[in-house]
């Protein structure tokens, strides 16, 4: 079993939503933390309402993004702590907006975020990992990394390659001691929807109904630090939406004609 005290975590996405409220359930159960997201004044006050701060909070600004800084990140993470725990993957950015619409610019932005962001950020850790015998890496993905919605196509694509991906780390790390949970949520109650990319590249900015009506962040944040002490492999986070991830895997049409006909947003 992963335990948390006294343990380094390091998560991205931390300056809201999910990310937020794990670095408070994180703090509440004795890790030592690093928080990473773009806005360095929105971590700061993240690590202001933490536990312990300014002895055991690190804020790490990065930028997903930016591939190639990753390395340099993991060494200022080490010169701080001297070891990484636990990565928590949470960092990303959401679509809404139609196939044909949607400029090819904004596939590529989700790819370098979503996915290829993650995988540098792993790939620089992933060393770390090897040398002290042991790590975990938590992914969250979400639902449309199991199956797809329309209005999410270029989401959908990175989502499903992170599955990819780590499945197989998880398989070819496993002597290492390295463990991977992937998180798939729901609808959760955060600004995913707001923040999300339309046809043009810019902010949706307006909340989805169904996010707004969704699981709180912080029940999220406690599933997921249950399920990452128990070494799940993959863990489906929400309400009745998660039964899709069934619909998809013995009655694959049905599900096409429920959320074809569903008012998505």
């Amino acid at each position: 079993m992963t335990a948390f005290k006294d343990k380094v975590v390091w998560i991205t996405g931390a300056s809201s939503g999910i990310g937020e409220a794990l670095a408070y359930e994180c703090a509440r159960q004795g890790s030592r933390l690093i928080l990473s997201a773009r806005r360095q004044s929105e971590l700061e006050r993240v690590k202001a309402a933490c536990a312990l701060p300014d002895e055991g909070v690190l804020v790490l600004p990065l930028d997903l993004g930016q591939h190639d800084a990753m390395p340099a990140k993991v060494e200022a993470a080490l010169a701080h702590f001297g070891a990484i725990d636990i990565l928590i993957n949470n960092g990303g950015i959401s679509q809404r907006s139609m196939v044909r619409d949607t400029d090819f610019s904004v596939y590529k932005r989700l790819i370098d975020i979503d996915y290829l962001g993650t995988v540098a950020l792993t790939k620089a850790v992933l060393p770390v990992f090897i040398r002290q015998g042991g790590g975990h890496y938590a992914v969250v993905t979400s639902l449309m990394g199991r199956f797809a919605s329309p209005l999410r196509s270029g989401y959908c694509g990175a989502k499903h390659a992170l599955h990819g991906f780590f499945d197989a780390l998880r398989m070819e790390h496993h002597d290492d001691r390295i463990r991977v949970t992937l998180f798939c949520p729901g609808y959760i109650r955060t600004n995913v929807s707001v923040n999300a990319l339309t046809a043009d590249g810019s902010a949706q900015q307006t909340m989805d109904k169904a996010t707004a009506a969704g699981m709180s962040a912080e029940e999220c944040a406690a599933r997921m630090v249950s399920a990452i002490k128990k070494e799940k492999m993959e863990v489906l986070i929400g309400g009745r939406e998660t039964l899709a991830v069934y619909l998809k895997r013995f009655f694959p049409r049905l599900l096409h004609q429920v959320v074809r006909k569903a008012a998505v947003t």
